[in-house]
């Protein structure tokens, strides 16, 4: 997928992009990034490769249709960080009003606490758009959601003008990080491999 410059903004990051894949197991996962001609293709191109393996807490809502992350997995033991995914089709009727609002909404993510990264990623320009956001853990999260006057101004923007043909959130427990990424500190806690 695609990412947006500057965090979420309409004119694309050329130089960063973003693979999203569910799993069954970790070995699969493992063996594709060590071996797959493709996966190797990526890292050989890329001057930081970050790879960060998640199991589903919770997720609600459909992309393309389905659900890929199979519902609220409450036995799984949180790490204390979480990874937030929020994925939509904007209606086309509401795209200039949404795109315009884009930058006001987001502007308080730059000061939130507990932000360990965030961008701004989508698979087809301007329609399909999502957001992917690690927090040092759901205190610092839900502080940003539901503290953020303009976040819940856009929550409530949301449910009136109904701007979403489809929409998608889901949570993450990270569990595995390897490789690095400017200005991503090292996970405590999870098993790291910086890359040489």
């Amino acid at each position: 997928m695609g990412s947006g410059a500057a965090g979420y903004r309409l004119t694309p990051d050329w130089k960063v992009y973003a693979v999203l894949q569910v799993w069954e197991d970790l070995s699969s996962a493992q063996g594709y990034f060590d071996s797959h001609p493709l996966a190797k293709s990526y890292a050989e191109r890329s001057v930081y490769d970050w790879h960060l393996y998640m199991h589903a807490l919770r997720a609600k809502g459909t992309w393309g249709g389905e659900n890929p992350f199979e519902g609220d997995n409450p036995d799984i033991a949180a790490t204390g960080y979480l990874g937030v995914l929020t994925r939509a089709t904007i209606r086309r009727r509401y795209l200039r009003r949404f795109w315009n609002y884009v930058p006001q909404s987001q502007r308080p993510l730059n000061r939130a606490q507990g932000l360990l990264f965030h961008k701004g990623i989508g698979e087809v320009p301007l329609l399909q758009m999502a957001t992917f956001s690690l927090w040092d853990g759901e205190a610092a999260m839900k502080a940003f959601a539901y503290g953020s006057a303009a976040h819940q101004t856009a929550i409530a923007k949301t449910r009136q003008l109904d701007w979403y043909q489809e929409e998608l959130f889901a949570r993450f427990s990270p569990f595995k990080s390897e490789g690095s990424w400017p200005g991503v500190p090292p996970l405590d806690g999870l098993s790291h491999q910086d890359l040489p």
